[in-house]
């Protein structure tokens, strides 16, 4: 127990300096080409800190655990937007982008819905899995179609070599930290939980969706104490996006499985309650203050109650 303790005190610690990295080289990245940060959060960032769940996902799904596959991303996703934000929220108050909120979150709640609704049947077969891909390729064309900033406001430098490979070390050395960081808090998180006598079906809907939501925790956080709220945002709403469409649509297509259909009345209803929650308060107020923050990490301790019951 004590070995596995330490291994997750240096894997949360691989998870900070990662994505300490991470947002400084994606938002400098950002300024050097003219992309808005909201947009390298969106794709770049999300697709990153989104690695975790695809690796768990694919390999729970290949080892014939649907479960915890499907688990893995229901909780990932209440996670990324009632911890994540709540937290980020918590140490700073973030102000939401006019287009994300009205673009953007809007196709996440899409995708939350469309997933509970291919999930009724409880299989997820290959044209469940071709379909979340097509939707995802249309977000990324999408997304890079309006990627440049039309006035040129963002511009501070011309890019150079040395900025650029300064950038891309910054941006490898952070994915590499939290990858690294990941396996080792979520390996060591499952085994202490084994220890102490936690159900598998519990550790793959929280255990194992928290560890592997660390990245986007870590990264939306340290985003938001540096003012960088369109990254923070856009991280949590694109990483969600990419859980859905390119997690279970690689599952469906590689490994089409079964779920149990009691994740159905619960979890599903969650995930969908939670992001039409972030849409309204994003649209009433304009941003998450820490008031809001507050009902966020609330809303997670209900939520790992209810998944314990």
């Amino acid at each position: 127990m004590i070995i596995e303790f330490l291994l997750l005190l240096a894997g949360l610690a691989l998870l900070y300096y990662g994505s300490e990295f991470l947002v400084k080289g994606a938002a400098s990245t950002a300024i050097l080409f003219a992309v808005r940060p909201v947009i390298v959060g969106l794709t770049v960032v999300a697709f990153a800190t989104s690695a975790p769940e695809l690796l768990v996902s694919l390999v729970a799904s290949v080892k014939g655990s649907g479960d915890i596959s499907v688990g893995n991303i229901l909780g990932s996703n209440v996670i990324n937007i009632a911890l994540v934000l709540g937290l980020s929220a918590l140490i700073r108050p973030i102000k939401i982008n006019g287009r994300i909120a009205q673009v953007e979150m809007p196709i996440m709640v899409f995708v939350c819905v469309l997933f509970y609704v291919i999930c009724l049947d409880g299989v997820i077969g290959w044209g469940d899995g071709a379909l979340l891909l097509a939707i995802l390729v249309l977000f990324l064309g999408y997304s890079i179609w309006t990627a440049r900033d039309k006035n040129g406001d963002t511009v501070r430098e011309k890019p150079t070599v040395r900025a650029l490979f300064r950038n891309g070390v910054m941006i490898v050395g952070g994915l590499i930290g939290l990858a690294k960081g990941a396996d080792m808090v979520v390996q060591s998180a499952i085994i202490m939980a084994r220890e102490i006598g936690l159900s598998e079906a519990f550790i793959g809907i929280s255990i194992v969706a928290l560890g592997t939501s660390l990245p986007e925790l870590a990264t939306s956080a340290v985003a938001a104490a540096q003012g960088e709220s369109d990254i923070s945002v856009g991280n949590v709403v694109g990483s969600n996006i990419f859980n859905v469409c390119m997690v279970m649509g690689l599952v469906g297509l590689i490994q089409p499985m079964t779920l149990d259909k009691s994740l159905l009345t619960f979890e599903f209803p969650f995930m969908i309650f939670i992001a039409l929650f972030l849409q309204a308060v994003c649209w009433w107020r304009k941003g998450i203050g820490r008031l809001a923050g507050g009902v966020f990490v609330l809303l997670f301790i209900l939520y790992i109650i209810g998944a314990l019951l």
